[in-house]
């Protein structure tokens, strides 16, 4: 910046200064809420995006199966993506997904897609319940509010499924009670590619 006091900025100077004005408050930290008014996206994004971007990549199947007998969809939470390798090795994909708002609801380990359900509905768990009594006891299948999107894998554990959301904001996030969710879009085509008994690694 020029110390003469007669200066003026010109049009670039104007244009340098208001982007970055635009950067600075990109930078500043946000909250999202739910419908149902809880808080599900950590203070702090913007590290965390960062972060995310740099660990978002394709990976090799070898290190984490030990074939890809009926395909393979590994979970990176740390990264937040997934990976999802076809039997045959032709396909491979790779999806940004939500993962599970804290350590207490995240569950690493082994599993398998079960069951395939198009427009799930939704039933919260009984924990659920205990934290939010105010969430309904049923959402149906196909209805707006329904977390789960069109489409949902349930897996070999217990109330754990990779689902759809309607809520994008939620994608890249930790804004899940221990699910795996993924664009509208995306489920639907790794819905597509999975068949009941794919391998599931989540990690």
């Amino acid at each position: 910046m020029s110390s003469d006091p007669d200066f003026k900025p010109g049009r670039r100077g104007f244009l340098g200064a208001a982007a970055a004005l635009g950067a600075i408050s990109l930078a500043a930290p946000a909250l999202a809420q739910s419908n149902d008014g809880t808080v599900e996206i950590e203070n702090d994004l913007n590290s965390n995006y960062r972060r995310n971007i740099s660990s978002f990549r394709s990976l090799q199947w070898q290190p984490y199966f030990e074939n890809t007998k009926r395909g393979a969809i590994l979970v990176d939470i740390t990264s937040r993506a997934l990976h999802y390798w076809s039997e045959d090795q032709s396909i491979y994909k790779l999806y940004p997904t939500s993962v599970p708002l804290n350590e207490d609801l995240t569950r690493r380990g082994r599993t398998e897609v079960v069951e395939k359900v198009v427009n799930p509905p939704w039933r919260p768990t009984p924990s659920m319940r205990e934290r939010n009594p105010e969430w309904p006891e049923l959402v149906p299948g196909g209805d707006p509010k329904n977390p789960l999107g069109p489409r949902a894998l349930y897996l070999s554990w217990q109330y754990y499924r990779i689902h759809g959301t309607h809520d994008t904001r939620k994608i890249g996030r930790r804004s899940s009670n221990g699910c795996i969710g993924l664009y509208n879009e995306h489920i639907s085509e790794l819905f597509n590619l999975a068949q009941v008994g794919t391998q599931v690694l989540l990690i």
